[in-house]
């Protein structure tokens, strides 16, 4: 296995322990806040190269989010990773009862071509946070970021402990062959079964970021041009080509009516009469995503946009209208600057049609009734939710960012992260001594130790009584 020898390399360097003291972790985490400072341009370069991505969206959710996570980790990991004490009952109460929190050792990342700069990063924090050695392997699609990540990262990191891997499905597939002892990806259902397959082999936990389908709910009652101007924020986001986007607007027909104008207006305020001549709107990554996105505009039909450049890679902002749910726009994630409007008859409606699908990564909701936006939080399962806003629940690293069902495995952001790649170990320390206490639980058994150790042992349910 062209990998095996690099897998081993950095086994040995886990082993040795030289990863787990404190200090060599911020070492390293403050060498990736200079990779971050030293390549901003060259990241707004990379990114502008690939995909033509605005320089305020990839300055915004390439860098300051990677910082924001960097800074978080940085501020709170002395405490994250300090023993936690845990309550213990009468048998143990003189004994050390506590999770020791261990890196997994060495593990994998996969990262995806969308955000190729902060969905390596982001992982690749919290697991230098816990103490292992990672590789890194960029997306193959996104050229010049991968470059970038290839040729400029490992001269910030410590090459013992950290490796990137340029490489190409045959490639990853050979990669994914060698004993890990955890996998984060990021990327498409299909490809995420593939890697949970492989996992499975050497029986390596994952953390899988899928993405899906993202039902966008608005209520009749609402402030229509504000949801407008969110919703197309949250749709048209580096050309759409965004896992946690608003995937459809499921609305009655009376909302479609006053929302068509309000998005219209809001795609000319944000990219002006020729969204084409703005610098602020992005391209299609590739040929190959182009062409699926054409076919997807067959969907329905135009209400707003539609307008295609092969040789640009440039798809307008779109609005589908009597789309069907049996439509393909409906079933496949659309990774695309295209947003269908499904009718329903009101909110109860709504709330079945999203529960009859898979699980989505986020659930979007608006209204100006807080009892509306609470029901659907109420009576639906996804990953994430936002209520009155779109994507903005991903700028908080308080808060877990990751899937359930079809939408993933695992969570990430802030501390979460440092939890992924941590081995939460149970630990007791008992004394050598008070052997007299310990003889009760040796045979030869009888119902008075029973009873002794049951009423040592024992974890009683509060504010029970008992009845005599």
């Amino acid at each position: 296995n062209p990998y095996a020898e690099l897998v081993s390399r950095l086994r040995a360097t886990w082993l040795s322990g030289k990863t787990r003291p404190m200090e060599y972790r911020v070492a390293q985490l403050e060498a990736l806040g200079r990779f971050l400072d030293e390549k901003q341009q060259d990241i707004l370069e990379a990114t502008a190269a690939d995909m033509r991505k605005p320089f305020f969206e990839c300055e915004f959710s390439e860098i300051l989010l990677c910082k924001n996570e960097l800074h978080e980790t940085l501020n709170n990991l002395s405490h994250w990773m300090k023993d936690e004490h845990v309550d213990k009952n009468l048998v143990t109460r003189l004994d050390l009862a506590f999770i020791r929190k261990d890196p997994y050792g060495v593990v994998l990342i996969i990262g995806p071509w969308n955000c190729p700069i902060h969905l390596l990063l982001v992982p690749l924090i919290g697991a230098i946070a816990a103490g292992n050695c990672v590789i890194i392997k960029p997306s193959e699609i996104t050229k010049n970021s991968e470059t970038l990540m290839a040729e400029g990262l490992p001269s910030y990191l410590d090459k013992d402990c950290s490796a990137v891997v340029a490489a190409g499905v045959e490639e990853t597939t050979r990669l994914l062959e060698n004993k890990f002892d955890y996998i984060f990806f990021t990327g498409i259902s299909a490809v995420g079964r593939i890697v949970m397959t492989a996992a499975a082999k050497q029986l390596t936990p994952v953390t899988l970021e899928l993405g899906g389908k993202n039902p966008c709910y608005v209520s009749d009652s609402c402030d229509v041009q504000n949801v407008a101007r969110r919703v197309a924020w949250g749709r048209f986001f580096n050309a759409g080509q965004i896992c946690m986007a608003p995937n459809y607007v499921l609305c009655s027909a009376e909302m479609q009516d006053k929302l068509l104008p309000a998005l219209r207006k809001a795609i000319t305020e944000f990219y002006g009469p020729n969204p084409q001549e703005s610098p602020d709107f992005g391209r299609i990554v590739g040929d190959k995503q182009f062409q699926r996105l054409q076919t997807l505009l067959r969907s329905g039909r135009v209400a707003i946009g539609g307008q295609t450049d092969e040789e640009d890679r440039y798809i307008a902002p779109t609005v589908l209208v009597d789309v069907q749910p049996s439509d393909p726009i409906i079933h496949e994630e659309v990774f695309g600057p295209i947003l269908p409007i499904v009718i329903v008859a009101n909110m109860d409606e709504a709330i079945d049609f999203i529960n009859s699908r898979e699980r989505p990564l986020v659930v979007y909701a608006f209204s100006s009734d807080d009892k509306v936006v609470n029901q659907v939080l109420e009576r639906t399962s996804s990953g994430g939710f936002c209520g009155n806003d779109t994507l903005m629940h991903v700028t908080l690293t308080s808060l877990p960012f990751g899937g359930i069902g079809n939408s993933g495995l695992g969570m990430h952001h802030g501390k979460f992260t440092f939890d992924t790649f941590t081995h939460h170990r149970g630990c007791l320390h008992r004394s050598m001594g008070r052997e007299a206490l310990h003889a009760l639980r040796y045979p030869p058994y009888s119902q008075q130790k029973l009873g002794i150790v049951r009423v040592a042992s024992e974890v009683k349910r509060k504010d029970a009584c008992t009845l005599l």
